[in-house]
């Protein structure tokens, strides 16, 4: 009988030490140590992933590319927050939080009209399960094979039986190996499991795509060397409470990160939503105070957004500064930026910021909408119709021009606005944004006399 090994992982970055420390030396976590049974004398390595002959060396010169193309996965906001569609040979992590919908839209993934060969692995649900819930999404690929397994073996056996084109696993905390000891979900499983899962991905142009559950401070569970391992980290956003979800590629090595693709939560699954500004834009009978439009930007896909803001006299001692949807120390600088150079006196104010739609935002160059929802508010002044605004508001009250600014003008032009509030250091707008007016500053103390002028 082999003896018993035991280490200790740090559950932040997958460090091994062979005792307990309190701080992590390679990632500086504190208390994030566990100890895990391991004993890779074991079992063995799957035969699927033994066979695979060594690479050798090669000169960049020698090199062959390959001419595969990517693949559609029959959901256009998908293949936009992969690149244009799916790189055969890669493995893709999707996070998110409990009932976001991450299960949803894997299976729809494997039961869309694309003719691919996808095969459903599910640690998580009975085959059963899966049915009912493939009959309310409805079926349109009869080459979707579902397979309940937790055991990476007999996974990886299946996966070089039935040959498919995908592989979905639902989920990676879910998926153990016979090599390590200690049960599934742990640091050490789950390194181990993405580590092959990835080996047989690059040795046999077999795309994967796995679930991973995230813990209460939003972070996907598990090691961040997992987040490595992968080719693509997806991040399922939204509001349990809100039918509207966003997925956000947080890491991708064949196209632009911080893409987002915008889906709809309905009963039979999740519908793409191929303009965002119009769900993000409320039409009002009459103009209220407090509510701006800001041009922001993600990945190269430029949307309009709604902020909500409600400015009022403190109850108490200490003000109250709440935001939904963005970063409380950004909101609480543009405050102080509006008290030093504008001139408005924030210190005795409660102040509340909402974004429409549930979004999190995190583009700075929605500062001028969020300065102008606040201002609005302050004065109980609606701002003019048809004003838009982007631009970077900095400490000393200047505003600096917003990145990718010439699709946040064109977006407002399509959308019919009439004029668009932006830096003065900008270079002049292309010719061929028609039919809107654009209106430069220089400083947050010009943004009134912009928002509120006819």
């Amino acid at each position: 009988m082999a003896k018993v090994k035991k280490a200790y992982f740090c559950k932040n970055c997958g460090f091994e030490a062979p005792k307990w420390l309190g701080k992590c030396p390679a990632c500086g976590e504190w208390n994030s140590f566990t100890e895990e049974i391991i004993a890779k004398e074991s079992g063995s390595i799957p035969a699927a992933v033994a066979n695979v002959p060594a690479a050798k060396p090669q000169r960049v010169s020698e090199i062959q590319q390959s001419d595969r193309k990517r693949i559609d996965l029959g959901n256009a906001e998908l293949n936009r927050v992969l690149g244009g569609g799916l790189v055969p040979g890669s493995l893709i992590l999707l996070g998110g939080e409990p009932g976001i919908g991450k299960s949803t839209l894997s299976l729809q993934i494997a039961l869309a009209p694309n003719g691919l060969k996808t095969l459903y692995v599910s640690g998580e649900e009975s085959a059963e399960q899966i049915k009912l819930r493939a009959s309310r999404i409805g079926i349109a690929n009869e080459d979707c094979i579902v397979y309940t397994e937790t055991l990476l073996e007999n996974i990886v056996a299946q996966i070089d039986e039935q040959q498919p084109d995908i592989v979905i696993i639902d989920s990676i905390q879910t998926i153990y190996t016979e090599l390590i000891e200690s049960s599934a979900g742990s640091v050490s499983q789950i390194r181990e499991c993405a580590a092959t899962l990835l080996k047989y991905a690059k040795s046999t142009a077999t795309s994967i795509f796995i679930i991973g559950h995230i813990t209460k401070e939003g972070n996907i569970a598990g090691p961040k060397i997992l987040e490595h391992i992968v080719d693509v980290v997806l991040q399922f956003e939204g509001d349990s409470n809100n039918i509207y979800r966003i997925l956000r590629g947080i890491k991708n090595r064949f196209g632009a990160t911080f893409e987002i693709g915008v889906f709809e939560m309905l009963e039979n699954g999740l519908r793409e939503v191929d303009n965002p500004s119009a769900i993000l834009l409320t039409h009002y009978d009459e103009p209220l105070s407090g509510i701006s439009v800001g041009a922001s930007v993600d990945g190269i896909r430029p949307y309009l957004i709604e902020v909500q803001a409600l400015v009022s006299n403190a109850a108490y001692g200490t003000p109250q500064r709440n935001a939904t949807g963005y970063d409380n120390r950004r909101m609480n600088m543009l405050l102080a930026v509006l008290e030093k150079r504008v001139g408005m006196k924030m210190f005795s104010k409660d102040v509340f910021l909402n974004f429409a739609g549930g979004f999190r935002v995190s583009d700075t160059g929605l500062d001028l909408a969020i300065a102008a929802a606040v201002i609005s508010s302050y004065f109980d002044r609606p701002i003019n119709e048809g004003i838009c605004c982007a631009g970077e508001i900095g400490l000393s009250g200047e505003v600096r021009p917003a990145p990718k600014n010439e699709q946040r003008i064109a977006e407002a032009a399509r959308l019919g606005f009439k004029k668009i509030i932006v830096s003065a250091y900008l270079p002049k707008p292309p010719k061929d944004v028609k039919g809107i007016e654009v209106v430069r500053i220089s400083s947050a103390a010009q943004l009134p006399k912009a928002l509120f002028t006819e």
